[in-house]
């Protein structure tokens, strides 16, 4: 028997037969619904892979150096042997050396520096002050500044020392070209602050100045003429 009737076909059969072709159109139709759905898609998802990490980068043998600029170098104004020229040069050092990072006298005074700058005899070492004022030198005077870092009293008097009882803070230095030769104009200041036309504390210790000792003294580019 088919597994569907029309309705005529039904109406054909008679009652018993109708209700048999009736339950076997249902069973038919059971056994329809409980087989197994065919899946859409059967075939297995794709795997999803995630890029490799980049490789740690190295360095290249073969590649030269960053070179960076060096900070310039704060030429010294002046080195060598001076003879005093003032009372006060006389009383402070005596005899002086000048080298690169020690300035020493002949009474025992010794002062350990550092360059920290390069100013002008215009410039202010506190408000109000200029080295100009301080030093007697023109406004376009170059003037070498060192900062002390430590520092030796004269030996026989401890008092005579550039700053008396205070502890000098910074050193000025000024080479000075005239007709009669040239002299070395040197200041002592007292404080902590860098002198500028803003610092606090920063106060003219004394003033001195010394005449090179013949063949004794040299600029960082020619010998100094003979001293007065």
């Amino acid at each position: 028997m088919s597994k569907a009737m029309t309705t005529c076909d039904v109406m054909r059969l008679g009652a018993g037969s109708a209700r048999a072709c009736v339950a076997a159109v249902l069973l038919a139709a059971g056994l329809s619904a409980c087989e197994p759905a065919t899946p859409v898609n059967s075939a297995a998802p794709e795997a999803i892979t995630a890029p490799a990490p980049a490789a740690n980068p190295q360095p290249d043998v073969n590649a030269k150096p960053v070179e960076r600029a060096a900070p310039p170098m704060i030429k010294p104004v002046v080195l060598g042997e001076f003879d005093p020229g003032n009372p006060v040069a006389t009383s402070v050092t005596g005899k002086l050396s000048l080298e690169d990072t020690v300035i020493k006298g002949e009474n025992g005074a010794s002062f350990t520096t550092e360059r920290v700058a390069m100013v002008s005899g215009g410039d202010q070492y506190s408000p109000g002050s200029t080295y100009a004022q301080a030093m007697i030198v023109d406004a376009s005077q170059p003037v070498e500044l060192r900062r002390v870092l430590e520092e030796t009293p004269p030996t026989q008097s401890p008092s005579n020392a550039l700053c008396g009882g205070n502890r000098t803070g910074f050193i000025a230095l000024a080479k000075v070209e005239d007709t009669t030769g040239e002299t070395l104009k040197l200041i002592g200041l007292k404080g902590t602050d860098l002198p500028a036309a803003t610092a606090n504390g920063i106060e003219l210790c004394a003033s001195t100045q010394y005449f090179p000792i013949a063949g004794g003294a040299n600029s960082p580019d020619k010998k100094i003429a003979k001293g007065r």
